[in-house]
């Protein structure tokens, strides 16, 4: 019961729902509600606690990990996440919004997009049943990410900290220049994976069966549907929300793994990813929010890890801060190269020493 107690920590994030919900259905500066959330009170928080590097004792571990409960409030999320998009929808026809209200609820919905629509489907998309692979793709189809799911869990993950890897930010490289690279990039390298595999399974690429053609024609019949229902303006702010929801993804690839490379073995492979190639937070804030999202050098060391048991690992490189504040750090670029090549600098002397 006592880790039953503990696991409600997790509907944290569901404060953004509420938010959402206010936002929605009022005008003024409580449309903003949850941007002061993000941006301001959780990145200010971060700072006052301090990080957990603490780990579940094993036998804690064991149970917290079959505990059904923690997978239920990630499959609550979906319809919440619907309701919201449906709210969001319907409050956009409102002809006495000023531009103000508009931008603050697509902004909003452009959190949601990126933290459940896209970071929740990131979580489900590693299960291996087929039921919570395809409550991922529901969400991601709330920010027309649908390819996320084959490049991230194919792509990315073989990948990562490499030059091969879109979604691997180099030393140097600007997070604006990164947004290019990694979603054209990105989405090439899905088409590539769901095309090769289709020739394995199917013989050819053009087939109802590849999973990219699916995909695309899902993401086409859910726009037409809302524009359909709501018409032509509603559909731009959708696709505003859904745009921000990827920017909101692609920075925090940016951070995740800026400027940390595996070094390529004499075979031409490259050695296997370790907590060393990801960066790490331990800052409980922005662990609630996310998930345990920016515990990430244990999810790359070991993808089939759930959230709930994620753990430190000492030779991780840490974050000076949380996800939301290192965003924000990362959208002024001097001042990131001045911290961020520092601390890899001593990260690649520890590796060396």
């Amino acid at each position: 019961m006592y880790h039953r107690i503990k696991a409600l920590k997790y509907l944290t994030p569901f404060i953004l729902f509420i938010g959402a919900s206010i936002s929605f259905n009022t005008t003024g500066w409580t449309v903003w509600i949850n941007m002061i959330i993000a941006w301001i009170l959780v990145p200010a928080l971060e700072l006052v606690f301090k990080p957990n590097p603490s780990n579940l004792e094993t036998a804690e571990e064991e149970l917290v990990k079959k505990d059904c409960f923690y997978d239920w409030i990630l499959h609550l999320v979906v319809p919440l996440q619907y309701t919201l998009l449906y709210l969001f929808l319907v409050s956009m026809l409102d002809p006495t919004l000023d531009t103000w209200d508009r931008v603050g609820r697509i902004a909003v919905m452009g959190i949601l997009c990126g933290s459940f629509g896209i970071n929740v489907a990131h979580e489900l998309g590693h299960r291996v049943n087929r039921y919570e692979q395809t409550l991922a793709k529901f969400l991601l189809l709330t920010s027309l990410y649908m390819h996320f799911f084959t490049e991230h869990n194919k792509g990315h993950h073989t990948r990562v900290a490499t030059h091969e890897d879109p979604s691997s930010a180099r030393k140097g490289e600007w997070v604006y220049l990164f947004y290019f690279r990694t979603i054209f990039m990105g989405f090439v390298s899905a088409w590539e994976i769901a095309n090769n595999e289709s020739r394995k399974k199917n013989g050819t690429a053009l087939s109802w069966k590849n999973e990219m053609i699916q995909f695309q024609l899902i993401q086409a019949a859910f726009l037409l549907l809302i524009y359909w229902f709501f018409g032509f303006f509603v559909l731009t702010c959708f696709l505003s929300a859904a745009l921000m929801g990827i920017l909101l993804l692609e920075t925090v690839n940016y951070i995740e793994h800026y400027g940390l490379q595996r070094e390529q073995l004499e075979n031409g492979r490259y050695e296997r990813a370790m907590p060393a190639h990801s960066w790490n937070s331990n800052h409980v804030v922005g662990r609630l929010m996310l998930f345990e999202l920016s515990r990430h050098s244990d999810h790359h060391y070991l993808a089939s890890r759930k959230y709930q048991v994620l753990r430190h690992h000492d030779n991780a490189p840490q974050m000076p801060t949380g996800y939301p504040g290192m965003m924000l750090l990362s959208l002024i670029p001097p001042l990131w190269f001045s911290i961020m090549n520092g601390l890899i600098e001593k990260q690649v002397a520890k590796a060396d020493s």
